[in-house]
Protein backbone atom coordinates (compact mmCIF):
# COMPACT_ATOMS: atom_id res chain seq x y z
CA UNK A 1 0.00 0.00 0.00
CA UNK A 2 3.07 2.49 1.21
CA UNK A 3 4.35 1.43 -2.39
CA UNK A 4 1.59 2.45 -4.62
CA UNK A 5 1.20 5.79 -2.35
CA UNK A 6 5.19 6.54 -3.18
CA UNK A 7 3.92 5.76 -6.81
CA UNK A 8 1.15 7.93 -6.63
CA UNK A 9 3.37 10.81 -5.10
CA UNK A 10 6.06 10.83 -7.82
CA UNK A 11 3.42 10.55 -10.87
CA UNK A 12 1.80 13.69 -9.35
CA UNK A 13 5.72 15.79 -9.00
CA UNK A 14 5.65 14.68 -12.43
CA UNK A 15 3.06 16.69 -12.94
CA UNK A 16 3.18 19.22 -11.37
CA UNK A 17 6.69 19.84 -13.03
CA UNK A 18 5.09 19.33 -16.37
CA UNK A 19 2.97 22.74 -15.56
CA UNK A 20 5.30 24.58 -14.12
CA UNK A 21 7.48 24.47 -17.58
CA UNK A 22 4.35 24.72 -19.10
CA UNK A 23 3.10 27.88 -17.18
CA UNK A 24 7.14 29.31 -17.75
CA UNK A 25 6.49 29.03 -21.05
CA UNK A 26 3.05 31.28 -21.09
CA UNK A 27 4.56 33.57 -19.11
CA UNK A 28 7.80 34.07 -21.09
CA UNK A 29 4.83 34.66 -24.13
CA UNK A 30 3.26 36.83 -21.75
CA UNK A 31 6.15 38.92 -21.19
CA UNK A 32 7.26 39.42 -25.28
CA UNK A 33 3.66 40.67 -25.16
CA UNK A 34 3.89 43.19 -22.60
CA UNK A 35 7.22 44.52 -23.50
CA UNK A 36 5.88 48.23 -24.55
CA UNK A 37 2.64 49.81 -23.24
CA UNK A 38 -0.36 49.92 -25.64
CA UNK A 39 -2.23 47.68 -27.95
CA UNK A 40 -1.68 46.69 -31.90
CA UNK A 41 -3.42 48.84 -34.06
CA UNK A 42 -5.99 47.77 -36.62
CA UNK A 43 -4.37 49.82 -39.27
CA UNK A 44 -1.07 49.28 -38.28
CA UNK A 45 1.10 46.36 -40.82
CA UNK A 46 1.03 43.52 -37.98
CA UNK A 47 -2.58 44.70 -36.79
CA UNK A 48 -3.98 44.11 -41.10
CA UNK A 49 -2.08 40.39 -40.56
CA UNK A 50 -3.41 39.90 -37.60
CA UNK A 51 -6.92 40.81 -39.00
CA UNK A 52 -6.18 38.77 -42.18
CA UNK A 53 -5.32 35.36 -40.02
CA UNK A 54 -8.37 35.32 -37.90
CA UNK A 55 -6.15 35.99 -34.89
CA UNK A 56 -6.78 37.37 -31.66
CA UNK A 57 -4.40 40.71 -30.09
CA UNK A 58 -3.27 40.72 -26.17
CA UNK A 59 -0.73 43.98 -25.81
CA UNK A 60 1.24 44.12 -28.81
CA UNK A 61 1.00 40.17 -29.99
CA UNK A 62 -1.59 38.64 -32.68
CA UNK A 63 -2.21 35.00 -30.75
CA UNK A 64 -3.87 32.41 -33.02
CA UNK A 65 -4.76 28.55 -32.18
CA UNK A 66 -3.70 26.58 -35.35
CA UNK A 67 -6.76 24.25 -34.31
CA UNK A 68 -9.35 23.76 -31.32
CA UNK A 69 -7.54 21.77 -29.10
CA UNK A 70 -4.03 23.31 -29.66
CA UNK A 71 -2.97 26.32 -27.26
CA UNK A 72 -3.16 30.00 -28.85
CA UNK A 73 0.52 31.10 -30.13
CA UNK A 74 2.01 34.33 -31.61
CA UNK A 75 2.03 35.21 -34.44
CA UNK A 76 2.60 38.68 -34.88
CA UNK A 77 4.67 41.06 -32.74
CA UNK A 78 4.70 44.46 -33.03
CA UNK A 79 7.17 46.41 -30.91
CA UNK A 80 7.25 49.58 -33.34
CA UNK A 81 7.89 52.76 -31.53
CA UNK A 82 8.61 51.36 -28.01
CA UNK A 83 11.79 53.29 -27.45
CA UNK A 84 14.46 50.18 -27.88
CA UNK A 85 17.63 50.51 -27.83
CA UNK A 86 18.49 46.45 -28.13
CA UNK A 87 16.65 43.44 -28.53
CA UNK A 88 17.10 40.98 -25.82
CA UNK A 89 15.36 37.59 -25.42
CA UNK A 90 12.24 37.42 -27.89
CA UNK A 91 12.06 33.53 -27.81
CA UNK A 92 8.54 33.43 -26.67
CA UNK A 93 7.68 35.11 -29.73
CA UNK A 94 9.47 32.12 -31.78
CA UNK A 95 6.50 31.06 -33.51
CA UNK A 96 5.82 34.46 -35.37
CA UNK A 97 5.25 34.88 -39.11
CA UNK A 98 5.84 38.71 -38.52
CA UNK A 99 7.72 41.08 -36.35
CA UNK A 100 7.35 45.19 -36.32
CA UNK A 101 10.55 46.95 -34.48
CA UNK A 102 10.75 49.87 -36.41
CA UNK A 103 10.66 53.78 -34.95
CA UNK A 104 12.76 52.79 -32.62
CA UNK A 105 16.41 53.97 -31.74
CA UNK A 106 18.17 50.29 -32.06
CA UNK A 107 21.89 50.24 -32.28
CA UNK A 108 22.39 47.09 -33.52
CA UNK A 109 20.21 43.66 -33.39
CA UNK A 110 22.35 40.48 -32.16
CA UNK A 111 23.02 37.83 -34.89
CA UNK A 112 21.66 35.30 -32.65
CA UNK A 113 18.43 36.90 -31.74
CA UNK A 114 15.93 35.30 -34.01
CA UNK A 115 17.56 32.18 -34.21
CA UNK A 116 15.23 29.27 -34.11
CA UNK A 117 12.36 31.59 -35.47
CA UNK A 118 11.59 28.93 -38.72
CA UNK A 119 8.71 30.75 -39.43
CA UNK A 120 9.81 34.44 -39.63
CA UNK A 121 8.42 35.65 -43.25
CA UNK A 122 7.89 39.51 -42.59
CA UNK A 123 10.08 41.83 -40.55
CA UNK A 124 10.21 45.60 -40.28
CA UNK A 125 13.42 47.23 -39.03
CA UNK A 126 14.55 51.26 -39.05
CA UNK A 127 16.44 51.37 -41.58
CA UNK A 128 20.02 51.87 -40.07
CA UNK A 129 19.57 48.17 -39.16
CA UNK A 130 20.28 45.13 -41.37
CA UNK A 131 17.69 42.06 -41.95
CA UNK A 132 18.47 39.35 -39.23
CA UNK A 133 20.87 36.70 -40.60
CA UNK A 134 22.27 39.67 -43.33
CA UNK A 135 19.99 41.06 -46.58
CA UNK A 136 21.05 37.57 -48.54
CA UNK A 137 18.84 35.55 -45.41
CA UNK A 138 15.92 37.10 -47.60
CA UNK A 139 14.24 37.25 -50.95
CA UNK A 140 13.49 41.06 -50.96
CA UNK A 141 14.70 43.55 -49.07
CA UNK A 142 13.41 46.93 -49.81
CA UNK A 143 13.34 50.69 -47.64
CA UNK A 144 9.87 51.94 -47.51
CA UNK A 145 8.63 55.24 -45.40
CA UNK A 146 12.23 55.51 -43.68
CA UNK A 147 11.90 51.35 -42.59
CA UNK A 148 13.95 48.32 -43.99
CA UNK A 149 11.62 45.79 -45.13
CA UNK A 150 13.05 41.87 -45.02
CA UNK A 151 10.52 40.14 -46.89
CA UNK A 152 10.10 35.83 -47.34
CA UNK A 153 13.28 34.39 -45.18
CA UNK A 154 15.35 32.00 -47.17
CA UNK A 155 16.52 27.97 -46.39
CA UNK A 156 19.83 28.17 -46.68
CA UNK A 157 19.94 24.33 -46.87
CA UNK A 158 19.90 22.81 -50.38
CA UNK A 159 16.47 22.58 -51.81
CA UNK A 160 17.61 19.14 -53.10
CA UNK A 161 16.66 16.26 -50.40
CA UNK A 162 17.31 19.18 -47.64
CA UNK A 163 20.94 18.09 -47.81
CA UNK A 164 24.12 20.50 -47.05
CA UNK A 165 27.97 20.64 -47.28
CA UNK A 166 27.49 22.27 -43.79
CA UNK A 167 26.23 19.25 -42.13
CA UNK A 168 28.08 15.83 -41.58
CA UNK A 169 27.78 12.92 -43.83
CA UNK A 170 24.70 10.91 -43.29
CA UNK A 171 22.86 14.01 -41.80
CA UNK A 172 20.00 16.50 -43.29
CA UNK A 173 19.73 20.13 -43.35
CA UNK A 174 16.58 22.12 -41.71
CA UNK A 175 16.27 25.92 -41.41
CA UNK A 176 16.89 27.34 -38.03
CA UNK A 177 15.53 30.91 -38.30
CA UNK A 178 17.26 33.79 -40.64
CA UNK A 179 20.83 32.68 -41.89
CA UNK A 180 20.98 29.79 -39.19
CA UNK A 181 20.66 25.69 -40.30
CA UNK A 182 20.48 23.03 -37.98
CA UNK A 183 21.89 19.60 -38.74
CA UNK A 184 19.99 16.03 -37.81
CA UNK A 185 20.96 12.55 -38.54
CA UNK A 186 19.07 11.06 -41.90
CA UNK A 187 16.90 7.44 -41.35
CA UNK A 188 18.47 4.80 -39.77
CA UNK A 189 21.82 6.71 -38.27
CA UNK A 190 22.52 8.28 -35.36
CA UNK A 191 25.39 9.30 -32.69
CA UNK A 192 28.10 12.09 -32.79
CA UNK A 193 28.31 13.29 -36.69
CA UNK A 194 25.95 10.52 -37.49
CA UNK A 195 28.63 7.92 -38.08
CA UNK A 196 26.93 4.81 -36.38
CA UNK A 197 24.64 2.90 -38.45
CA UNK A 198 21.20 1.19 -37.25
CA UNK A 199 18.79 2.09 -34.12
CA UNK A 200 19.56 3.03 -30.45
CA UNK A 201 19.69 0.59 -28.69
CA UNK A 202 17.22 1.31 -26.15
CA UNK A 203 16.59 -1.93 -24.18
CA UNK A 204 20.38 -2.41 -23.36
CA UNK A 205 20.77 1.56 -22.43
CA UNK A 206 17.76 2.23 -20.58
CA UNK A 207 16.83 -1.73 -19.42
CA UNK A 208 19.92 -1.51 -16.93
CA UNK A 209 19.07 1.99 -15.61
CA UNK A 210 15.44 0.97 -15.24
CA UNK A 211 16.61 -2.36 -13.66
CA UNK A 212 18.35 -0.81 -11.52
CA UNK A 213 16.23 2.32 -10.70
CA UNK A 214 13.41 -0.77 -9.07
CA UNK A 215 15.81 -2.35 -6.96
CA UNK A 216 16.95 1.15 -5.21
CA UNK A 217 13.39 1.99 -4.74
CA UNK A 218 12.32 -1.71 -3.55
CA UNK A 219 15.91 -1.46 -1.44
CA UNK A 220 14.44 2.33 0.34
CA UNK A 221 11.09 1.07 0.71
CA UNK A 222 12.21 -1.61 2.78
CA UNK A 223 14.28 0.07 4.55
CA UNK A 224 11.86 2.84 5.51
CA UNK A 225 9.09 -0.25 6.19
CA UNK A 226 11.80 -1.61 8.59
CA UNK A 227 12.15 1.69 10.37
CA UNK A 228 8.27 2.74 10.72
CA UNK A 229 8.21 -1.41 12.21
CA UNK A 230 10.51 -0.69 15.00
CA UNK A 231 9.22 2.84 15.82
Amino acid sequence: MKALCSCMRFVALVLILNLFFQASYQLTELQVCNLCGGTILNSSEVGHFCFLSAGRIDGRCCLRNDTTNDPEHIIGLDLSNCSLTCVQDLQGASTAFMIDLSFNPLVNISDTAFQGFNKLNYMILPQNIDCPGSNTSWEKVKIKEGNRHCEGQRNICNETGQLSMNCPENSLCAPFGPGFFECSCAENFRGYKCLREGEFPALQVFGPLAASTVVISVLLWATQRRKAKSL
